[in-house]
């Protein structure tokens, strides 16, 4: 903690944090001045702890807020209802929501179906970025749930991935999700974030929850 100047009065004291302010601020915008590059964006969000998803479906809201339309493609997570979706379906006019997934390895136990489910799914990832083409983009903004992790277990073909996704349309903003990030999308990628897990309630024995997990 800071020890306040005893030599100092308060005012001399606020007077010295608002010169300090405004040299910040004026740094800030010198360093905003520069920034002038307008084009969509890779992100990639991956990790080990718990909000990947979570952060991208409060990206697709707050892109709604915009005004902007939204695609998503789910790779893994199966038909259950989720809170983000039924909300998300309640704007049809600005998204469309394909869950194509049937739950996780362990739940299908069947390696050729889980195949043929995520080439299903990158199938109808492809049609969406092929519709934010033209005049009237189709979409704003794209996010794959869960593709890092079909990635993971080479259900796909990473170099086909990382080609289509950098030859999207040049204003076309994609999220990608799932642990274990392939070492060529995160090279490829304009944003990556790392959600690292510091402590989890599953771990001391507390189920998933409505309208935290799912």
């Amino acid at each position: 903690m800071k020890i306040k100047d005893p030599g100092l009065s308060e005012d001399e004291i606020n007077a010295r944090a608002n010169e300090k302010a405004r040299k910040r601020k004026e740094v800030r915008e010198r360093m905003l001045a520069t920034k002038t590059i307008e084009k969509g964006l890779l992100i990639v969000h991956t990790g080990k702890g718990k909000g990947k998803s979570t952060a991208a479906f409060g990206l697709a809201i707050r892109a709604l807020g915009n005004g902007m339309k939204v695609g998503i493609v789910q790779f893994v997570k199966g038909k259950w209802s989720t809170g983000e979706r039924v909300v998300l379906e309640k704007f049809p006019d600005q998204v469309t929501i394909r869950t194509m997934g049937e739950g996780f390895t362990w739940e299908t136990q069947d390696r050729a179906r889980d195949i043929a489910a995520a080439k299903a799914a990158w199938a109808e990832a492809q049609r969406m970025i092929e519709a934010c083409r033209g005049p009237q983009p189709a979409y704003d903004l794209l996010i794959f749930d869960e593709l890092n992790i079909v990635l993971r277990y080479d259900y796909l073909d990473i170099a086909e991935v990382v080609r289509a996704l950098s030859q999207r349309p040049a204003m076309t903003h994609v999220v990608v999700t799932g642990r274990n990030a392939k070492p060529e999308l995160i090279e490829a990628a304009d944003l990556v974030t790392e959600m690292t897990e510091i402590k989890h309630p599953f771990q001391a024995g507390v189920k998933a929850q409505k309208g935290i997990e799912f």
